[in-house]
Parts: C-alpha cells; sequence; structure tokens
C-alpha cells in the first residue's frame, strides 16, 4: 500500500516538475525570440476636409462610411458677396481617394476657412502603433517580422514588420504636465513604434481596433 501511495507521489511531483520546466521554458523562450505587448491599436493618417474661404455651407454630400475620390467635389458655400475668382475656392473637395471616418458639419453651417468639416483616411494605410517599453527597444530593428492579432477577427493571423520607432515616448506628447514634485516615481516610459500591415482581404479594418503584436527578435 505505501508503495503504492509512494508512486502516485511520485508521478504527481514528476508531473509538476515537467508542468513548471514547460512553463518556464515557454516563458524563456517568448522572451528570448519576441517582444510582445497589448497596448497596441491600429491607426491611420488623418485628413482634414476644410473649405478655403469663410461662409455659409450649402451642400455636403458626404455621410460618415462614404467613399470619396481625390479633388472629388462633396460640398460647396455660398459666394454671396465673394468675387468672381473665388468661385473654385467656394468649393468643397476631398484630399485624397478614401473613406469619410467622422463628419462635423451640416448644410446650412457656418464654415470658416481651414475649419475641420469631416475627417478622411485611406483604409488601404492603416497600420498599427505599438507601444513598446523602453527597456526592451535595442532588441527591435526596422524590418522586423511582426505577428499580429486583431481583436475583431481573433480567428484570422495578420503579419506585418516595423516600419519605425518613435523618437520620443508616448508620454512627451500627453496634454499633462510634467510633474515637478519631489514625490517622483520612476515609470517605465514606452515609445511608439509603428508596423505596416502586409497585404489582407475580405476584413474591414478600423482605426483605434485594439490588437496584440509579437515582434520577431531572433
Amino acid at each position: 500500500m505505501k508503495s503504492k501511495k509512494k508512486i502516485i507521489m511520485s508521478s504527481i511531483l514528476i508531473l509538476m516538475m515537467v508542468t513548471i520546466v514547460g512553463i518556464v521554458g515557454y516563458y524563456w523562450y517568448n522572451s528570448t525570440h519576441f517582444v510582445s505587448t497589448d497596448d497596441a491599436k491600429l491607426n491611420a493618417d488623418l485628413l482634414k476636409v476644410s473649405p478655403q474661404i469663410s461662409g455659409k455651407l450649402l451642400e455636403f454630400s458626404v455621410e460618415e462610411g462614404d467613399k470619396v475620390n481625390k479633388d472629388q467635389i462633396i460640398g460647396r458655400q455660398d459666394i454671396a458677396g465673394q468675387t468672381s475668382d473665388t468661385l473654385e475656392n467656394a468649393i468643397i473637395r476631398s484630399p485624397i481617394d478614401g473613406i469619410i471616418i467622422k463628419k462635423q458639419a451640416n448644410v446650412g453651417e457656418m464654415c470658416t476657412a481651414g475649419q475641420t468639416l469631416a475627417y478622411v483616411i485611406n483604409q488601404d494605410d492603416i497600420y498599427v502603433t505599438a507601444n513598446i517599453e523602453e527597456t526592451k527597444l535595442t532588441k527591435l530593428r526596422s524590418g522586423e517580422k511582426v505577428d499580429i492579432t486583431i481583436d475583431k477577427y481573433k480567428n484570422k493571423k495578420f503579419t506585418g514588420k516595423i516600419d519605425s520607432i518613435g523618437e520620443a515616448s508616448a508620454a512627451t506628447f500627453s496634454l499633462l504636465p510634467t510633474s515637478t514634485s519631489a514625490n517622483f516615481t520612476k515609470v517605465v516610459q514606452k515609445v511608439p513604434v509603428k508596423i505596416k500591415l502586409d497585404k489582407y482581404s475580405n476584413v474591414k479594418l478600423l482605426p483605434g481596433i485594439n490588437v496584440v503584436v509579437n515582434i520577431h527578435i531572433k
């Protein structure tokens, strides 16, 4: 009976040791071959749709989600009181081929020159911004392969490559002022890393969606 118990206890102990070794090995392998973070989002360069002159908005023929072409006429302003050479300036055009992701003006409103009426993005140029801890930056190089998991499409794998590594920490661009209090607490800073996605199809990617990245470093 005692011998049987010893065998069972030994088997449990061996199983626990194998499990611990497996877990340690898994984390060692990942820490030496990858830099990973879930502090990452899809991003895109936002371009503003803006009028060239001030005046009443007579026409604005786009809604959020609409596709537009570069220089497509999407709006028109009242030209009453304007000189004839400002007729072209009263026409509002799309700055790029893309999709309207935010509309901020409606027909009948008074708009000033340079005011943002809408935002447009190039949906074929969406990228990932991953915030990487400063202590891991020396491991990264432009062109390194990246495995990407997008929360919206967890069953689909995406890949990409490091395009550029930020020249300042994310905190540098914060709206909050840096504390000058004597009660200083050192915090590991994170630096934005831009990752270009490889070609993808049959998915609709949107800026702001959460992603997880695993950057190959060996």
